[in-house]
């Protein structure tokens, strides 16, 4: 399988492509997709997970316990939970989120995706990602599968960026160009 040389390079990507290659060698992308799902919603809703993931005070073998308590409590699939407990053996946890996020990108481009990253300032109803898909499908002429996160602090509109490009739609950057305009 060809990787972009920037997903291989980076240790969360190699992690990620790891799992990626074992989900499609045993064809459980999908059910590895929704474990991951499931785990970057648990890192951007819960403290105690996301302190889990990033603290050095917790020992290897905490962190191994604690993770597979946890992944049990998701009812993660089997694949995900060993993935789970190699990072927490490694010490890496904290490379969790950009592992997700590479997996993601390698999923998408197996079935035939771009990946784009999107911003807003409050979560997206599935009737708006719906359309947010449908325009860039029109522009970029493939299907896009979204990786949605939340910011609050853009205040309103959307970052978009595929690829290399980003489209910055959000208020806080509109009101700083003003502002920025306004001082001469």
């Amino acid at each position: 399988m060809e990787n972009s040389g920037g997903i291989q390079a980076s240790l969360s990507g190699r992690y990620a492509t790891a799992l990626f290659e074992l989900a499609r060698d045993e064809k459980k992308l999908d059910a590895v997709s929704a474990s991951l799902a499931t785990l970057k919603t648990a890192l951007a809703e819960s403290d105690d997970f996301r302190r889990l993931t990033t603290s050095p005070l917790v020992s290897r073998e905490e962190a191994a316990k604690a993770i597979a308590a946890t992944a049990g409590a998701m009812a993660l699939d089997p694949l995900t939970t060993n993935f789970l407990g190699v990072l927490a053996r490694n010490r890496r946890l904290g490379q969790l989120g950009a592992a997700i996020r590479a997996f993601s990108a390698l999923a998408a481009r197996h079935r035939g995706e771009t990946t784009a990253e999107v911003t807003s300032a409050h979560p997206l109803s599935s009737d708006q990602i719906d359309a947010l898909k449908a325009k860039l499908k029109s522009q970029l002429a493939r299907d896009v599968a979204i990786d949605l996160t939340v910011d609050p602090a853009i205040l309103g509109g959307l970052i978009v960026k595929v690829g290399s490009r980003q489209v910055d739609g959000s208020i806080r950057t509109k009101l700083n160009s003003l502002a920025h305009a306004m001082k001469g």
